[in-house]
């Protein structure tokens, strides 16, 4: 791009000088049009060059910033505004396609001991464990389903186009791999992990607050009712 912007100022004054010699014919022409094509090329192609660089290290940083403000730190995953609005977007284009199946799965995932392990072992073991939770949510969604941390201890993911049995073989796998897996504090203390998975449809409720809250309602019902799997239907 600095070399078209430096040919495009070379061409224009190259067009001057040769508008100027045909008004005054006596002068050099293709002397003059010689030491006017270099000097522009030599002045302006360092400027078109940094003016460029500049512009593109901008564009950069507003990247990053956009990537920082709308994904969280620790996880990687997206923040609950950021989460809310992909959402909603993704459920309202979804409902005016017609090739599309507008309805879809809203769970929540909440790590029940997550305080208490902050408490005990450090900020950063909660972290780390909060971490290793989810890459095993990501190792189990497709692509184009959003993770998401909503707080501390509670992820969201959206499943579109997921029917509720699908649902329930998702919250399975999640179960199992957490189940399988051995998390530790340093090299010596083993944590016991207690998470609560709950979920509604899409198509129960009408805004990303009330998919949130449905969610939320059925995990915690999971201490009374039993673990999500087993129950015939979301709430």
């Amino acid at each position: 791009m600095a070399t078209l912007g430096t040919l495009g100022c070379a061409v224009g004054a190259i067009a001057l000088v040769y508008v100027l010699s045909l008004l005054v014919p006596d002068r050099q022409f293709w002397v003059e049009l010689t030491i006017v094509a270099s000097l522009t090329v030599a002045v302006t192609f360092p400027l078109q060059l940094a003016l460029r660089l500049r512009n593109e290290a901008l564009r950069d940083m507003q990247k990053e910033l956009q990537h920082a403000l709308q994904h969280d730190p620790v996880t990687g995953t997206l923040r609950a505004n950021a989460f809310a609005a992909s959402v909603e977007h993704a459920i309202d284009r979804r409902r005016l396609s017609t090739a599309e199946n507008p309805d879809g799965v809203m769970l929540v995932l909440r790590i029940s001991n997550f305080d208490e392990i902050g408490r005990r072992y450090g900020p950063q073991w909660a972290d780390t464990l909060l971490q290793s939770i989810v890459q095993i949510v990501h190792s189990c969604v497709r692509y184009g389903d959003l993770v998401a941390r909503l707080s501390s201890d509670e992820l969201g993911i959206y499943l579109p186009g997921t029917a509720t049995e699908n649902a329930r073989d998702f919250c399975e796998r999640i179960r199992a791999r957490i189940d399988e897996t051995t998390f530790t504090a340093g090299q010596e203390h083993h944590l016991s992990v207690t998470v609560r998975l709950g979920g509604t449809r899409v198509g129960d409720q009408s805004d990303f607050q009330a998919l949130r809250e449905a969610a939320n309602h059925d995990a915690l019902a999971e201490e009374e009712a039993g673990p999500l799997l087993f129950r015939e239907l979301f709430s």
